[in-house]
């Protein structure tokens, strides 16, 4: 039998890698997917969707998985070490932007399976809402940064990715913070068109937006930017992702995203929205406009 150290080391990722390696080993043993799910005691569609990748088995399913199919010792304790990896992987920016131009397209990807995206942003207008000169401005202050050529290419793909938000099958959740719509990247007239930008398609049926004030009291100081990826599918598929300035966390234990969503439901009500808002966004941009004088 194949050493899973073996596995790990080709340029996959682990979730792909554990996918993989449980199919490989259910395929030696000569079981079928029908009979291993009755030996795990899970349906026989979850045995395909974790061996496709589209579902991440929790840590007593893989051991069962191991004992079912007389895994070596080894292997089983390869096999929790990758599992345990997958429910938190690191994405280093730099690394990943040395193996692709940009990762628009990836994060294109990861929304386009969620039911409902709810983004949390305590520094800048999210990536969704942001126009395309603000998006543009943004992506010159990356470290490391971008090369010069390639910022049309990175701003187009996010504004594909705004598509998204006009279909009524999906719903968008955004809660921004005070400080984070004051975050001028350039001029106050791209401010300015910003917060035009973020009222316009806060009237989307399907869209909420929620901005919390910096003088109200605040019950939650999460320090950094989240996204909670909700599912059509069973609480195991959901995942929340958390941007550092080194790397983009991805969590999908559900302790931790059950962690995020209570963090969620008390930024939610430290938030305005409606009208409130709207009234807030104006007051804004008159204080903007008195600014540039």
């Amino acid at each position: 039998m194949e050493d899973l150290s073996e596995e790990m080391g080709k340029p996959r990722s682990k979730r792909e890698r554990l996918a993989t390696e449980l199919r490989r080993l259910r395929d030696l043993a000569g079981i079928s997917g029908r009979d291993l799910a009755g030996r795990i005691g899970i349906s026989q569609s979850k045995i395909s969707r974790i061996e496709s990748g589209s579902v991440i088995p929790s840590l007593p399913e893989v051991t069962a998985w191991g004992d079912a199919v007389e895994a070596p010792s080894e292997t089983r304790e390869q096999l929790a070490d990758l599992t345990q990896a997958v429910f938190v992987e690191m994405h280093a920016w730099r690394t990943a932007l040395q193996q692709q131009t940009h990762l628009q397209d990836q994060i294109r990807e990861q929304e386009d399976q969620a039911r409902l995206i709810r983004v949390f942003q305590p520094s800048l207008v999210p990536g969704l809402l942001q126009t395309a000169e603000y998006a543009r401005r943004v992506f010159t202050l990356f470290d490391p940064p971008y090369v010069e050529g390639d910022l049309p290419t990175v701003v187009a793909a996010r504004l594909q990715r705004q598509v998204a938000l006009y279909d009524e099958n999906r719903s968008f959740e955004f809660l921004i913070t005070e400080a984070a719509l004051r975050c001028r990247p350039g001029p106050v007239r791209l401010l300015l068109a910003q917060l035009d930008r973020i009222a316009s398609v806060a009237t989307l049926e399907n869209v909420s937006i929620g901005l919390i004030p910096q003088d109200g009291e605040f019950l939650v100081c999460p320090s950094h930017g989240f996204t909670l990826y909700e599912s059509d599918g069973s609480v195991e598929d959901s995942f929340v992702e958390v941007e550092v300035t080194h790397m983009r966390l991805t969590a999908r234990n559900a302790e931790d995203v059950a962690l995020y969503r209570r963090q969620w439901a008390l930024l939610g009500d430290m938030a305005i929205y409606g009208e409130a808002a709207r009234d807030f966004l104006a007051k804004l941009s008159a204080d903007m406009r008195s600014m540039a004088g």
